[in-house]
C-alpha cells in the first residue's frame, strides 16, 4: 500500500516539476506546481522514500535534482524528530546514490553532484563523529569506485571545510567537535589529497607524453587554413560577397555578409600569427588579392562592417613581416581613400541621405546608439591611420592635404536640415559640409601629429604645409560649426611655423575680429592659449605684435566677451613668463591689468551687493528685462576671469638658476627649499579686499530674510545648474548635442549660471592665492578675520553642491602652505583652525532645488552627502594628522591639529566629554546604519566593527547607550548583562577581541538588516552532541600532593 502512495505521489510530482521548469507554463499554474511541491516537502511523512524515487538515475536531471532537494529538505529540518534507524536508512541510501546512481564524471550534471555533496554534508554537521565515526572511511572506500565518486568526496570534504572553517554556520560547540576532529584526522586527509593529486599528475604525464607529437603537429593542424589564401577561394569569397551584396539589404544576406567578414578577419589574424613563427611559412602569393577582398568589407555602407575591419587591419600594419610586404604598401592609398569616406559621420538610422542608413537601422536602434558606435569606430580608425602614416608618411600627408584643399574650395551645403539661424541659415550637425569637414579634419589632425614623430626634421615638407596653413588663413567662412573646423586645422598645421618663424604673425591674424558665434571665438581664444603654452619660445619674439593685436581687441566692448578677453589676456600671461626677468614681468602686468583694476576697484563695483539684491525683490513685467543690469555683470566676469587667468598663469622659472638670475628667489625655508616671488602679487592683493566682499554678499544670498525678499522668478536662480546634476549623478550627457549657439535662454537660466560660474570662480581665487603668492599671501594681515567674514559666512544655510567646491579648494591651498611653509603654518595655525571651526555638519541644505523628480532628487541629495563627507574627512586627515602615524596623541597632530584640539567642540571630543544626548545619537545612528545596510557583509562588517568600538569606549561613561541596546529586538538581557560586567570590571581579564566582538554582535543580531530572501527563510537548528573533547578539571594543590602518595607527611620522610 505504502509502495502504490509513493509510486502515485511521485507521478504528481513529476508532473509539477514539468509545470515548474517549463517555460510554456502560465504564471497560475506555475504558482499552483510550486505551492504543491513546497506543502508536500513540510507535511508529508513519506518525503523520503519519494526523494530516493525521484533521485533514481533513470529520471530526468530536473527531476532527479528536485529528489535530491527533498531527501535535503528532510536532513536540514526534520532530522531531530526522525529515529535512528530511519536516519541509518537515509544515510546508507545516499551513500548508495552515490555509489552507483550517479553518471559518468563528464557526463554527470554538476548541480546533481552539488546536492549530493550538501545532503552529505548535512549529516556530518548533525552526527560526525559521536554517532558517525566511521565516515572518513566510508568516503574512502567511495572514492575507489570510480572518478565521479572521488569527485563527489573531493565536494563532500571542500564544503564541510567551507561550512566549519570558513563560514562557520554552525553552532559553536559542533564546530568545535568537528574542526578538532578534522584536525586530527589530517595526516589521512592529506595522505587522500596527495593520493588523489598524484594519480592524476600521472594520468596527465602520460597524455601528455602520448600528445607530444600532437603538440608539435598544432601549428600544420592550422597550416591548411592557409589554402583559403589561393585563387580558387579567393574567387568564391569575392563571388559570394558580391552576390550577398547585391540586390539591396536583404536580412539573410546581410547576416552571410558579417559571417564572410569575420572569415576573412580570422584568416588575417592567423596569418598575423602564424607568419614569423615558422621559417616555412611564407607571405601567401595572393596575399594582394586578399588585401583586395578585405578592403571591399571596408568601403562596405554597412558601419557595422567597416568598423568589423578596423582591428585586422591594424594588426596587418603593426606586423613585424607584413609591414614590409609590397602588397600591403601598395594597398596603403586605397585603404587611405576608404578611410577618407569612413570617417564621415553619415547613415543615421533616423536619416535617409546614404546607403549606410538602411544598414544602420538595421543594426541600431536609435542615432545614439549609431553615433556611440561611430565615436568608438573613428577612435580605433584613428589608430590605425596613426599606424600607416608610420609607414607611408609621404602618402599621408599628400592625401590629407589633397582633402583639405578640396574642401578648402568645395561650395557650404547646410543640407535640407539648418539650424535657422543666421543669414542664410548655418551648417547643422546633420549637414553633408560639416560632415565632410569634421572627418578632414580628424584625418589632418591624425596624420599631421603622426608625421612629425615619424619623419626625420630635414625631410618634414616645410614648404608644402606652409602652403597648406596659407590657404586655411586665407579662407573666408561665416558659418560656426566650419569655422571651428578651420581653427582645429590651423593648431593641426601650427608645428610647420616653428621651421618658419616669420609666419607667425599671419597666424595671430586669423584671431576673432566679429562677435560672430560665442563658440568660435572661444575655439579661437582656446588655440591660441595653446600656441602660447606650447610654443612659448618660437611667440616670444612675436609678443609686441601679440599684444598690440590682443590690446585692440580688449579695447572694444562688441568683439568678445568677457570671458575670451580674460582668455586673451591668459596668453600674454603665458609669453610673459618667458621674460625671465621679475621687474619686467611685474611691470608688464601691471600694465595689462590696469584696467580691470579701475574696473574692480571702482565705486560702482563696491556697491555691488545694493545692486544684485535689489533686482531679485522686483517682480519682472513682461515687457522690462529683469535681473542684474548687462554692464555690471559683463564688468564682474572680467574681473572674476581675468584675476583668476592671472594667477592660473603666471609662475616663475622652473630652473633654479635663472629664477635666482632674474630676482624671483628671495630666500630659503629653513629645511632647504626655495622661496619664490610671483610678479602678479601687488596687483591681486589690491583686489583681495572688493574679492572677500563679492564672497560675502554672495553667502549672504542664501539668509532666509534675503531668500524671502526675492520675487517669485528669481528664487531658483541659486539653485543647481542641470550639468551639475548630471555630473554629479554620473549621467552621461547626450551625445548628439552639438549646439552652436547660446543654452541658457531665459532669464532665470542665464543668471542661474552667472551665480553659479561666479561662485566658483571666487574660491578658485581664493584657492589659487596660496600656492601662486605663497608666503605673500598667507602673511597677510588679518587673513583669518577676513576670511571669516566672507567666505565662512552663512554656511549653515549654503547648500551643499556650493561646499563641495569650496572644500577642493581649501584643500589645495592648505596642502600647500603645509608643504611648502611650515614656518608660515607655525606661525598661522590659528587662522587656520578657526576656518576649520566654522564648517557646517554636512546633509541639509538642498531644499530649494525643485523637486519635480522626488527620486533623482533623493540621489542627488545622497550623493552630494557621500561626496562630501569624504571630501570633509580626507581634508581633516591630511591637514591635521602626521604622515604615517596614528592619532593617539598630541605629538602625533601636524601645527594645524594641535590648534584645533585647543577649540571648546574639539577638545569634548578627544576628553570624552560629549553630551549624552550626541553618544546616543551616534550610536542609534550607526544602529540604523546596520539595519538599512547589514544585508551587505562589507557594510555589516565595517559598522558592527564601528559599534562595537563606540560601545566598548563610551559604554563606561554613558549609561544612556545600554537603554540604547536594550530597545534592540530579541537582545537577551542576561547575556548584555554579562558583556557589561567583563566590560566594567577591569579586574575581570578581557577576552580575546575576536571573541568580545564575536559576543557583542550576537548581541546586536536583532538589528542587523537581513536580504529579502533571507527575512523568512526556515531556521536551521543542529542539535548539539556529547562533548567530545572534555577540559579536564584543574585540580587543587592538596589533591595534587594527596595524588602522589603518601600525603604531606612524606615530602620529609628521608
Amino acid at each position: 500500500m505504502e509502495m502504490e502512495q509513493v509510486n502515485a505521489l511521485c507521478e504528481e510530482l513529476v508532473k509539477a516539476v514539468t509545470v515548474m521548469m517549463d517555460p510554456s507554463s502560465t504564471q497560475r499554474y506555475r504558482l499552483e506546481a510550486l505551492k504543491f511541491c513546497e506543502e508536500f516537502k513540510e507535511k508529508c511523512p513519506i518525503c523520503v522514500p519519494c526523494g530516493l524515487r525521484l533521485a533514481e538515475i533513470t529520471q530526468i536531471a530536473v527531476v532527479r535534482h528536485f529528489g535530491l532537494q527533498i531527501l535535503e529538505h528532510v536532513v536540514k529540518f526534520r532530522w531531530n524528530s526522525m529515529s535512528r534507524l530511519e536516519k541509518v536508512y537515509l544515510k546508507n541510501s545516499v551513500m548508495e546514490l552515490m555509489a552507483n546512481g550517479t553518471l559518468s564524471i563528464l557526463e554527470e550534471e554538476n548541480h546533481i553532484k552539488d546536492v549530493l555533496s550538501r545532503i552529505v554534508v548535512e549529516m556530518i554537521k548533525r552526527e560526525w563523529p559521536q554517532h558517525w565515526p566511521d565516515m572518513l572511511m566510508e568516503l574512502d572506500t567511495l572514492s575507489r569506485q570510480g572518478e565521479t565518486q572521488r569527485e563527489l568526496v573531493m565536494f563532500i570534504l571542500l564544503r564541510l571545510a567551507e561550512d566549519v572553517v570558513t563560514f562557520q554556520t554552525l553552532p559553536t560547540q559542533r564546530r568545535r567537535d568537528i574542526q578538532q576532529t578534522l584536525t586530527q584526522n589530517m595526516e589521512r586527509i592529506f595522505s587522500f589529497l596527495l593520493i588523489t593529486l598524484q594519480e592524476n599528475v600521472n594520468k596527465y604525464q602520460q597524455m601528455k607524453t602520448d600528445a607530444s607529437r600532437e603538440v608539435e603537429g598544432k601549428l600544420d593542424d592550422r597550416k591548411p587554413l592557409m589554402i583559403l589564401f589561393g585563387d580558387v577561394a579567393m574567387h568564391y569569397i569575392l563571388s559570394a560577397a558580391q552576390t550577398a551584396d547585391g540586390g539591396g539589404l536583404v536580412e539573410k544576406h546581410y547576416l552571410f555578409l558579417k559571417r564572410l567578414c569575420q572569415v576573412l578577419c580570422a584568416l588575417g589574424n592567423l596569418l598575423c600569427a602564424l607568419l614569423g613563427l615558422d621559417a616555412n611559412i611564407q607571405t601567401p602569393v595572393n596575399f594582394g588579392k586578399y588585401l583586395e577582398s578585405f578592403l571591399a568589407f571596408t568601403t562596405h555602407p554597412s558601419q557595422f562592417l567597416r568598423s568589423s575591419t578596423h582591428m585586422t587591419w591594424g594588426a596587418l600594419f603593426r606586423h613585424e613581416i607584413l609591414s614590409h610586404d609590397p602588397s600591403l604598401l601598395a594597398i596603403i592609398p586605397k585603404y587611405l581613400r576608404a578611410s577618407m569616406t569612413n570617417l564621415v559621420k553619415m547613415g543615421f538610422p533616423s536619416k535617409t541621405d546614404s546607403p549606410s542608413c538602411e544598414y544602420s537601422r538595421f543594426d541600431f536602434d536609435s542615432d545614439e546608439d549609431f553615433n556611440a558606435f561611430f565615436n568608438s569606430s573613428r577612435a580605433q580608425q584613428g589608430e590605425v591611420l596613426r599606424w600607416v602614416c608610420r609607414l607611408d608618411p609621404k602618402t599621408s600627408f599628400q592625401m590629407a592635404a589633397e582633402w583639405l584643399k578640396y574642401q578648402l574650395s568645395a561650395p557650404i551645403d547646410t543640407g535640407p536640415v539648418n539650424s535657422g539661424t543666421g543669414e542664410g541659415g548655418y551648417c547643422s550637425i546633420f549637414s553633408s559640409s560639416y560632415a565632410q569637414w569634421e572627418a578632414m579634419t580628424f584625418f589632418l589632425e591624425s596624420v599631421i601629429n603622426q608625421m612629425f614623430r615619424t619623419i626625420d626634421k630635414e625631410e618634414v615638407p616645410v614648404n608644402d604645409g606652409i602652403d597648406l596653413l596659407q590657404m586655411v588663413l586665407n579662407f573666408e567662412m561665416k558659418d560656426p560649426l566650419i569655422l571651428s573646423c578651420v581653427l582645429t586645422n590651423v593648431s593641426a598645421l601650427f608645428p610647420f611655423v616653428t621651421y618658419k618663424p616669420e609666419f607667425l604673425p599671419h597666424v595671430f591674424s586669423k584671431a576673432p575680429r566679429t562677435r560672430a558665434v560665442r563658440n568660435v571665438r572661444r575655439h579661437a581664444c582656446s588655440s591660441i592659449n595653446k600656441m602660447c603654452r606650447d610654443y612659448p619660445d618660437l611667440v616670444l619674439p612675436n609678443f609686441d605684435m601679440l599684444y598690440s593685436h590682443v590690446k585692440q581687441l580688449l579695447s572694444s566692448e562688441l568683439l568678445l566677451t568677457q570671458m575670451e578677453k580674460s582668455a586673451l589676456m591668459e596668453a600674454l600671461v603665458l609669453i610673459s613668463n618667458q621674460f625671465k626677468n621679475y621687474e619686467r614681468q611685474k611691470l608688464f602686468l601691471e600694465e595689462l591689468m590696469a584696467p580691470m583694476v579701475n574696473i574692480w576697484l571702482s565705486e560702482e563695483m563696491c556697491r555691488y551687493s545694493e545692486k544684485v539684491i535689489k533686482p531679485l525683490e522686483r517682480h519682472p513685467n513682461e515687457k522690462e528685462a529683469p535681473g542684474l543690469p548687462l554692464v555690471l555683470k559683463m564688468a564682474i566676469t572680467f574681473c572674476v576671469h581675468s584675476i583668476l587667468g592671472v594667477l592660473r598663469r603666471t609662475s616663475w622659472p622652473s630652473d633654479l638658476e635663472e629664477a635666482r638670475a632674474g630676482g624671483f628667489l628671495v630666500g630659503y625655508t629653513p629645511s632647504g627649499n626655495p622661496i619664490f616671488r610671483n610678479p602678479c602679487t601687488e596687483q591681486i592683493l589690491k583686489l583681495l579686499d572688493n574679492l572677500l566682499a563679492l564672497v560675502r554678499t554672495h553667502n549672504t544670498l542664501y539668509t532666509p530674510e534675503v531668500l524671502a525678499k526675492m520675487a517669485e522668478p528669481f528664487t531658483k536662480v541659486l539653485d543647481i545648474l542641470e550639468s551639475e546634476k548630471t555630473t554629479i549623478l554620473g549621467l552621461p550627457q547626450p551625445l548628439l548635442e552639438v549646439n552652436e549657439h547660446p543654452v541658457y535662454k531665459t532669464t532665470l537660466e542665464r543668471m542661474q549660471r552667472f551665480f553659479g560660474i561666479l561662485y566658483e570662480n571666487c574660491y578658485h581665487i581664493l584657492g589659487k592665492a596660496g600656492p601662486s603668492m605663497q608666503q605673500d599671501f598667507y602673511t597677510v594681515e588679518g587673513l583669518a578675520t577676513q576670511l571669516l567674514g566672507s567666505a565662512f559666512v552663512n554656511l549653515n544655510n549654503i547648500p551643499d553642491f556650493r561646499l563641495k567646491s569650496m572644500l577642493h579648494i581649501l584643500e589645495m591651498a592648505l596642502r600647500n602652505l603645509e608643504e611648502a611653509f611650515p614656518e608660515v603654518a607655525r606661525h598661522q595655525p590659528e587662522e587656520r583652525a578657526v576656518v576649520r571651526n566654522n564648517q557646517p555638519l554636512l546633509g541639509g541644505g538642498e531644499d530649494e532645488i525643485a523637486e519635480d523628480n522626488p527620486e533623482s532628487q533623493e540621489m542627488l541629495e545622497e550623493q552630494l552627502v557621500r561626496m562630501l563627507t569624504r571630501e570633509v574627512m580626507d581634508l581633516i586627515n591630511e591637514e591635521m594628522m602626521a604622515a604615517e602615524v596614528t592619532p593617539s596623541s598630541m605629538a602625533e597632530l601636524t601645527d594645524l591639529g594641535k590648534c584645533l584640539m585647543k577649540h571648546e567642540l574639539s577638545s569634548q571630543v578627544m576628553s570624552g566629554t560629549l553630551l549624552a544626548d550626541a553618544v546616543t545619537w551616534l550610536f542609534t545612528s550607526v544602529l540604523k546604519g546596520l539595519q538599512m545596510h547589514g544585508q551587505h557583509d562589507g557594510c555589516m562588517a565595517s559598522l558592527v566593527h564601528l559599534a562595537f568600538q563606540i560601545y566598548e569606549t563610551l559604554r563606561p561613561r554613558y549609561l544612556e547607550i545600554r537603554a540604547v541596546m536594550e530597545q534592540i529586538p530579541e537582545i537577551h538581557k542576561e547575556s548584555l548583562d554579562q558583556f557589561d560586567c567583563k566590560l566594567l570590571n577591569p579586574s575581570l581579564q578581557k577576552a580575546a577581541d575576536k571573541r568580545r566582538k564575536d559576543h557583542f554582535k550576537r548581541l546586536i543580531a536583532g538589528c542587523i538588516g537581513k536580504p529579502l530572501g533571507e527575512q523568512f527563510r526556515k531556521e536551521v537548528h543542529i542539535k548539539n552532541l556529547p562533548m567530545l573533547f572534555k577540559k579536564p578539571k584543574p585540580m587543587l594543590e592538596t589533591e595534587v600532593l594527596d595524588s602522589e602518595g603518601g600525603g604531606l607527611a612524606t615530602i620529609f620522610e628521608p
